[in-house]
C-alpha cells in the first residue's frame, strides 16, 4: 500500500539562499513512514538531504538532526515545541527556516 506524500516548501533568510542559487523558497516531497504515518520534518529533511546536500549541511549536524543555532517554523510553531524531527506534516506546509541572531 502506499505511503503518503506531501509537497513542502521551506522558506529560505537569505544567509542560506546562497547554497541554493539565491533562491527564497526550496520544495521537496515529504514521505511517511509507513501507510499510516504522516510525513514529518525528519522525511522532509531526508529529502532535503539528496537533493540540496550543501544546504541540508547547514541545517543539519552530523547525526541529522536540527543544528541548535537553527529554527524551524511549521505552522506557526517552533518544531523542536511540538515533536522536533517528528513533527507531522500537514499537506502544503511552510517551514520558515531561522538561524540564530548573533
Amino acid at each position: 500500500m502506499a505511503r503518503p506524500v506531501t509537497m513542502v516548501v521551506f522558506v529560505l533568510p537569505s544567509v542560506l539562499r546562497r547554497w541554493v542559487s539565491g533562491r527564497t523558497e526550496v520544495k521537496v516531497f515529504a514521505v511517511g513512514a509507513d501507510r499510516d504515518s504522516p510525513p514529518t520534518l525528519g522525511a522532509a529533511l531526508d529529502t532535503l538531504r539528496r537533493t540540496h546536500p550543501l544546504l541540508a549541511e547547514r541545517l543539519c549536524d552530523e547525526y541529522g538532526g536540527v543544528r541548535r543555532h537553527i529554527s524551524m517554523i511549521v505552522c506557526a510553531e517552533n518544531a523542536r515545541c511540538v515533536g522536533g524531527l517528528d513533527c507531522a506534516l500537514p499537506p502544503g506546509a511552510e517551514i520558515y527556516v531561522l538561524p540564530a541572531l548573533a
